[in-house]
Parts: C-alpha cells; structure tokens; sequence
C-alpha cells in the first residue's frame, strides 16, 4: 500500500514538474579526488535532444564541445579548449532582475565565445566585464583551467558573482553544485532544490574519501532515481515486479526524460599538460549509454564515429540509438498529460538485464580495459595521437556491439 500511494502522489506530482531546462551539474576540487584532477560534471536537459560533439575553432583556440546538430551552432552547452579551460552552464531561474524578461538567449552563444579566447578563469572573468550590458544572460557557469582553477559564475543581464570551489570558506568540502537557481538569486525562487540536495548529499560522503571518479559521476549522480524529498530509490528493488507493476512518474530524478547527455570533463594536475584535459561524454539519455573520452589533440581530423554527426544522414549514431531506447521507456501515450510515466522495468529490474544494468556492465568493461590505458599515456608528455585514434576505433566498435542488441531486441 505504501509504494501504491507514492506511485499515485508521483504522479500527481509529474503533472506539475520542471521545465525542461533543469541541468544538474558540479565543480569537484583537485584537492579532493583521487588523482588531483578538477572535474566538472553536467547533466543537460532540454527539449532538443538531438546532441553531438563537435570540433570547432575560435578567434584563438580550438575546442570540443557538445552542442546541436546544425553545422556551424550559435550555442555550446560543454566543452575545453586548447589550453585546458572548459566551460559549461546551468540556467538559472531566480536571476531575474527588476524590470528585466529574464532573457537568456546568450547562454550558450557566451560560452562558445568563451572557448575560442580564455585560456584562464582570470581571462574569463575579463570577458564577462567587458560584455555589453545588457547581457541577455541568465546562467550559473562552472569553469576550471588547466591550473587547478575551479568557479561557479552566477550571472544575469548585468553582472555575476564568483564562488570559488577551492575556497574553504565558499566550499568547505571542497565541491560545488548548481541546479536551476543560484544562490545569490531570490530566495527559495528557481527550480531543481531536489536535484540539488541529492548532487550534494552524494558528493558529502564520498569528498571525504577520495572516490570522486567521471565514472563515480555516471553510476550515482548521471543514472540517479533517488528522490530524498520522498526518501525513495527505485534501485532499492522495491519498485519493481512483483511488488508492483514495474511503471513509475518521474519527479525530480536527476535522470529524466529530457536528458539529451551527460558530460564530466577531467583536468590536469599543475604541471599536466593541458592536452590530457579529457571530455567523457555519454550523449543520449543517460541510463541507456556508456561514456565515451574525447580530446581537443587531433579532433579537428578525427572524433568518435559514434558521437559526431554523421555527414551524409546529418543525425549522430549513438544519440539517435539512445533515443530508440528511450522511447520504449516511456512508452505510454494513452491520453493527456502521461509523458512523465516510464517503464522502470526495462531501465532496472530483479533479473539484471534492465538497460541501465546492462550499460552500467559495458561502462565498467570499457573503464576497466580500454581507458587502462590512458593512465600510461599520462606518463609521456603529451598523448599520442596514434593512441587516441585507435582508441575512438575501439569505443566505437564495443559500444555498438553492445548497444545493437538491446535495439535489436
């Protein structure tokens, strides 16, 4: 009876639920992993979920970064450049200022201006004060380069404030996370303050002993359906058959229905050189697809097959797979205001073989025995191309063995 009610109440729920702007995202310090590597981790929602990543050059520097399928996008939504610097957003929904519309258009068109010309997070900085006001901005951006530099940047048509994840007294535990509001915005305004405990109730724990890995980030924060409002997990087992029918509502999940990808980009330690800076992307629906490593060394002449927009059907292999298999998630249609309801079943179930199990299997094949590698590399002064080319060869051809099957099923 209990699992009945919170069924119905999540469906009450879902009929009121976020916009589909709700990314989650954080700033880890290099103080606290493993390795002494910043990271920065973005789940991106949004109502376009056909993503890629692309190679592209700036009035400076050349970078990678996920953004739409059109040929040359006004807008990036995550990438690193040449120099280590790397950029990503979430938008802000209690930014508005008095008298102001709150536009936003310029959230990413400031972004990929920001990876062609900033090497530094001062040089970013610089940019933001020299933009003309007003700024059509709305936006927490999380920055690190290549110095073990890490800020969010809250900003809106007029001006932003800076928190510094390496400052003890603005992140005592050595993270920052940011949903759909900003902490200098309007008080208890926005969206996403679920999201954002679960990122940091998470993060807590592990800060203190050194687990904060990209792959930690895909298993417990990118594959989440832990509620802590409603102190519910879907992967406790006891949401599916036989204890119910193996269908819930989504509410406040970090996973969502209008996940188009989830992105942790890696930095270096001082001294590192910056072309080690990695982008492990997961481009699809999250609990469907496995991380993929991505360089800006050599991407203009080559990237992973499976992530780039292929030129002569103009749509992104392993994107459109995954869409295939979210569609059979949230399979049912039957009348009005049902989009929210998903079959859990497929993504997890008691025998093990849900599609979010099965991707959790090949993610840990490919960390355990292809991305070995990478830590070799790291020993030389920079990677070799040879090395990352034949790496995306082998990513593309494990993945869609993989991946075919469960399509094809």
């Amino acid at each position: 009876m209990k699992y009945r009610i919170l069924l119905l109440l999540c469906a009450f729920l879902a009929s009121g639920a976020e916009k589909c702007f709700s990314c989650t995202s954080a700033i880890v310090s290099g103080k606290v992993t493993p390795d002494g590597r910043p990271i920065m981790w973005k789940n991106r929602d949004t109502n376009d979920l056909l993503n890629c990543v692309r190679y592209m050059k700036g009035e400076k520097y050349g970078f990678v970064a996920v953004t739409g399928y059109a040929a040359n996008p006004r807008s990036v939504w995550i990438g690193t450049n040449d120099t280590g610097f790397s950029i990503m957003n979430t938008l802000s929904y209690n930014l508005v200022e008095e008298n102001d519309e709150g536009s936003s258009k310029q959230n990413g068109v400031v972004m990929k201006q920001a990876l062609g010309i900033c090497s530094t997070l001062a040089e970013f900085r610089y940019y933001l004060d020299t933009l003309k006001r007003p700024m059509n901005v709305r936006s927490n951006y999380g920055v690190i380069d290549e110095q073990g530099n890490g800020s969010y940047f809250e900003v809106n048509s007029t001006g932003y404030k800076e928190y510094d994840v390496n400052d003890p007294d603005v992140a005592p535990h050595g993270y920052l996370v940011r949903t759909n509001f900003s902490v200098s915005g309007k008080l208890n305004e926005g969206a996403g303050y679920v999201r954002y405990q679960e990122a940091s109730e998470k993060l807590f724990t592990v800060s203190a002993t050194g687990q904060i890995t990209p792959q930690w980030f895909f298993q417990n924060l990118s594959r989440s359906f832990h509620n802590p409002l409603l102190g519910i997990d879907l992967k406790d087992g006891q949401f599916n058959k036989p204890q119910t029918t193996g269908w819930f509502a989504e509410q406040d999940f970090i996973a969502r229905r209008s996940t188009s990808c989830a992105v942790v980009i890696q930095g270096v330690k001082p001294g590192e050189d910056a072309s080690f800076t990695t982008m492990w992307t997961v481009i699809g629906y999250p609990p469907v697809t496995p991380a993929i490593p991505v360089w800006v060394k050599g991407a203009e002449k080559k990237l992973p097959r499976l992530l780039t927009v292929d030129k002569e059907n103009r749509h992104c292999p392993l994107c459109d797979m995954a869409d295939m298999l979210r569609e059979r998630v949230y399979g049912y249609h039957r009348g009005t205001n049902t989009e929210n309801y998903f079959n859990w079943e497929l993504l997890f179930n008691q025998a093990g073989d849900g599609y979010m199990q099965r991707t959790g299997e090949t993610e840990d094949k490919m960390f355990g025995t292809l991305y070995e590698q990478i830590t070799g590399w790291r020993k030389d002064k920079s990677p070799s191309l040879d090395d990352i080319y034949k790496l995306y060869d082998d990513c593309d051809i494990f993945v869609a063995r993989e991946l075919y099957p469960q399509i094809n099923n």
